[in-house]
């Protein structure tokens, strides 16, 4: 259980990126009062937190109903997060994620990023989603569905701490620390969406035979 809760675990925090979230909600919330940040903060971790428990208990019964089976969404999955490692590593996600935010700042209308772009697509994206689904329909116990639930709400913990101290935590490690981290956990991403692809191969083969 200790290995599925570090896989869930790094899977989750490589796909949200709480230390690529932070610079980008410090900038969408520049003048913003702290106790107006935090609210903001916590909100967009709750709302991503409710999107994903719907796509992790209903995925399932979606991928059925369109005749999807899980083989060939591991498969899918693992190849779009190993798109998004790619991307990590050569800093093309943080470029794509602050243009976003830079169209939200753009726009004087727009007063509360909670929702968008915070709590999606930045914290549930697509990424995101499709890692939470694949873990869950992966380990189908009670017992690695709670532990797979105590990752989640692991790292949802951390991006909701990494948002509330983000302008502190840009000082302190500042712009390339973070780039660093940036590509190291793509590269870990990298490793663990070929295992799903893998995986996905396995089984369809396996099915097959």
């Amino acid at each position: 259980m200790i290995e599925l809760y570090i896989s869930a675990f790094l899977t989750l925090f490589v796909v949200i990126d709480p230390p690529g979230c932070a610079p980008i909600y410090a900038g969408l919330t520049k003048g913003a009062s702290a106790t107006h940040r935090r609210a903001m903060a916590i909100r967009a971790v709750l709302v991503a937190t409710a999107i994903l428990v719907v796509f992790a208990l209903f995925g399932q019964q979606l991928l059925r109903a369109l005749g999807i089976s899980l083989d060939s969404f591991r498969i899918a999955g693992g190849i779009m997060l190993f798109l998004i490692a790619l991307e990590m590593v050569f800093e093309k996600r943080t470029q794509r994620r602050e243009e976003r935010a830079q169209k939200v700042l753009d726009d004087d209308e727009i007063e509360d990023v909670s929702i968008f772009p915070m709590a999606m697509p930045m914290i549930a994206g697509p990424g995101s989603i499709a890692a939470i689904m694949l873990l869950w329909s992966q380990n189908p116990t009670v017992e690695e569905r709670l532990v797979v639930g105590g990752a989640a709400v692991t790292v949802l913990a951390l991006t909701l701490a990494a948002l509330i101290a983000a302008g502190p935590m840009m000082r302190v490690l500042g712009a390339k620390i973070e780039a660093v981290i940036t590509r190291l956990l793509g590269v870990l991403l990298a490793a663990l969406s070929v295992q799903f692809v893998v995986d996905g191969l396995i089984g369809s083969f396996g099915a097959a035979s």
